[in-house]
């Protein structure tokens, strides 16, 4: 079975919406082997609407080994009101998003990766089905923003790791309790 796992990047007031605005200069060399090394690993990518939006907007040509492997690798976007997809590789889900994500958990051995935490990541979370949730908290105080959490189903979490970039960013790796 599949390894499902949430990466997600934080501020240090818990703030996780709009990174493009506060995440940049955290986002250095370190960082970004970081996170090519976890998507080297990832059979596939996860996400919804805004994420996908967000992402193409951003990343819509592949330049370097990150954005290359992001390009490469399969895509499945969870909505229900898109109706097509312009980034290579990229597949609509629309329907019940956890049962489709529990069926691609079934299908294979490898990691699927979800950037981001929103609805998609809460409710995978709260059906049980994450394996994972990795947190970089960013020593930055935005002081406004959509927040980590919102209202939901309680998830006991288990530290299982804890890292320190150079940049002063805190990488925490957490397992389901």
């Amino acid at each position: 079975m599949r390894t499902l796992i949430v990466s997600s990047l934080v501020t240090a007031d818990g703030i996780h919406g709009d990174p493009q605005l506060w995440a940049g200069e955290y986002s250095d060399e370190e960082a970004v082997e970081q996170w090519l090394g976890a998507l080297k690993k990832s059979d596939a990518f996860l996400m919804g609407k805004n994420t996908y939006e967000l992402f193409v907007q951003m990343w819509g040509t592949p330049e370097g080994p990150y954005l290359e492997r992001l390009h490469e690798m399969p895509k499945y976007v969870y909505s229900s009101t898109l109706t097509s997809a312009d980034w290579a590789n990229t597949t609509i889900v629309s329907g019940d998003a956890v049962a489709a994500v529990r069926e691609l958990k079934e299908q294979g051995d490898g990691d699927l990766m979800v950037y981001g935490y929103g609805r998609l990541s809460q409710a995978l979370l709260e059906a049980g089905l994450v394996d994972r949730l990795d947190f970089t908290v960013n020593p930055v105080v935005f002081g406004s923003g959509t927040p980590l959490f919102r209202p939901g189903k309680r998830v006991n979490l288990r530290l299982d790791s804890v890292s320190r970039r150079g940049n002063g960013a805190v990488a925490l790796s957490y397992v389901p309790a």
